[in-house]
């Protein structure tokens, strides 16, 4: 949801990287707020394809039109909540869901900067309590995150207010977890998979008319 608003702050090009260090800041505070609720097996499972393939469309992303490439992510995000919601599909957690599921989110992750919704999806399939959930889902972004960030810091010349930019939207983004935590503890699990898929909904239609 912050890209289309860095687009017009920093452009396309600084964009992508600036949100990826926002996200690893973002997820870090997640990661270490509920660090004995991670899931270690499906992480590694989704890092195995995530990865690489990340990498790779960090390489390529400047080759891609971002806006379509945010537009098919976000109708990919719609279409499984609504299959999801409607019963004609359900994931089961599987090796296949994790590594197929990491490949697809780590590629265009890499070409639009952030397929979030996309893992997030995936990482909710495996029906992990809320916080095990918002745990696994952080840490496995800090470690796509962090492969991206290689690449972009090779290939793309920042500017000076790149990094001052990126810390305060980072702090930000901590001081949000830290009170949407008190929030999450306290929701049923069921109430907490509605929430998700309604607000993976919402950002599905956010990325198909903005792209």
């Amino acid at each position: 949801m912050l890209l289309p608003l860095l687009n017009q702050v920093v452009g396309v090009t600084e964009a992508v990287p600036l949100l990826t260090i926002v996200q690893i800041i973002g997820n870090g505070a997640r990661a270490v707020m509920n660090w004995q609720q991670i899931r270690w097996r499906p992480i590694l499972l989704f890092l195995a394809a995530a990865i690489p393939l990340s990498m790779l469309g960090a390489l390529s992303f400047a080759s891609l039109p971002t806006s379509l490439v945010t537009r098919l992510v976000g109708g990919a995000i719609l279409l499984l909540v609504v299959l999801k919601a409607t019963g004609m599909i359900a994931f089961k957690p599987s090796r296949r869901v994790l590594v197929v599921g990491g490949g697809i989110t780590g590629l265009l992750s890499g070409l639009v900067g952030s397929a979030g919704p996309l893992g997030a999806a995936v990482f909710l399939s495996l029906g992990l309590p809320p916080l095990a959930y918002v745990a696994s889902d952080a840490t496995a972004a800090i470690a796509m995150h962090g492969a991206k960030t290689i690449v972009y810091g090779a290939t793309i010349d920042l500017g000076p207010a790149f990094w001052p930019l990126a810390i305060a939207m980072g702090l930000a983004m901590i001081a949000g977890t830290w009170a949407g935590r008190s929030l999450i503890k306290r929701l049923p699990v069921d109430r907490f998979r509605q929430f998700v898929m309604v607000l993976l909904a919402l950002i599905a239609v956010q990325m198909i008319v903005m792209g």
